[in-house]
This record gives C-alpha cells, sequence and structure tokens, in this order.
C-alpha cells in the first residue's frame, strides 16, 4: 500500500529587516531592502555559516539556468559574472556559493560583493519567533551606483525573492531528510 505524500512543507515568508544587523546603517537609501524567514526543524545546525551553505551551494537547477542567463547578459555591459565574483571572493577569503563571506559572528553571517553598478550584501541570521519557533532569515541590501545598476535591479529584484524563497524552502527540506 501506497503511503500519502506529507504536503505539508515549511513556507519561507517575508519578514521586516532586522534592527539587529551590522547591516542596519546600510538601510538608509537603500534601493533594495529584503528579508524572508523559514522554520527551522529541531535537528538544524546552530553554525549559521553552516546554514547559509545549504541554502546558497546547492540550488535547483531552475535558479543554476537563470544564474548562467544573467552571466551571459551581463557580460554584454561588462558586469563581472557570478563565476568571476566567487573566484576574486575565493582570493580574499572563504565564500558561499559564489557570494564572498564578509564577516561571521554567532549571531549573523554576511556575504556580499561591491561592483561599478551596485554594492549587495546579504544577512543570515536566526530568529526567535513566537508562531514559528527558531527561524533561518535572509535578508538583502542593496545600493546602486548608475542607471545600469538601478536597471539590473529593475529586473531581478522579482527573481531574486522568488530565488531567496525557493533556496530557504529546499534548504528546509534537505535538513529533514
Amino acid at each position: 500500500m501506497k503511503l500519502p505524500r506529507n504536503t505539508t512543507s515549511a513556507k519561507a515568508r517575508a519578514v521586516p529587516m532586522p534592527g539587529n544587523t551590522v547591516l542596519a546603517p546600510l538601510y538608509a537609501n537603500a534601493d533594495l531592502l529584503d528579508a524572508f524567514a523559514i522554520a527551522l526543524p529541531a535537528q538544524a545546525s546552530d553554525d549559521l555559516e553552516v546554514l547559509a551553505r545549504i541554502a546558497l551551494e546547492h540550488q535547483a537547477w531552475w535558479i543554476r539556468a537563470l544564474l548562467r542567463v544573467r552571466d551571459g547578459v551581463m557580460a554584454t555591459v561588462g558586469v563581472a559574472s557570478s563565476g568571476a565574483v566567487g573566484l576574486a571572493g575565493a582570493a580574499r577569503g572563504p565564500v558561499v556559493g559564489f557570494l564572498p563571506l564578509l564577516s561571521k559572528s554567532a549571531t549573523e553571517v554576511i556575504l556580499g560583493a561591491d561592483d561599478r553598478h551596485l554594492d549587495f550584501r546579504v544577512t543570515i541570521q536566526f530568529r526567535a519567533d513566537a508562531a514559528h519557533g527558531r527561524e533561518l532569515l535572509a535578508g538583502t541590501v542593496v545600493h546602486c551606483h548608475n542607471r545600469l545598476g538601478r536597471v539590473y535591479l529593475a529586473t531581478i529584484a522579482p527573481f531574486h525573492r522568488v530565488i531567496m524563497r525557493a533556496n530557504l524552502e529546499r534548504a528546509v527540506r534537505e535538513m529533514r531528510t
């Protein structure tokens, strides 16, 4: 007899940007501010870098395909590919996926890079929520420098939001298996 598939799955949801982050001073005049959180299973690691790696290093095929398209299009205007960002970051220290790890503490991991068109930062934190228990939060801050940055951000922002949610949801599924 075939058992019914468990259809209950954790969903990432939009939450306010955290106030307890080293990124808070960057909120002023940001071109993009968003944060998503998802309930963590009891067996999830207490190491934020480990959780960031689970969320960002094993992306779904469709996210990898979108990154390849992004890299191809952006190469035509001289913007670094995701691979180039990762290689440059790895020359200075650890990377998570292709994102340079800029700082790590017991309460927060900061990833990001600066380019001629925009600067971006990602915070990965634990969040305690009365309704959802212990959660993993991923927040993003972007500052554009020029028109290219603003056009790029307007184009990718909807994808970014879907990708961040999908990464968190896939990470939690992976932690449960």
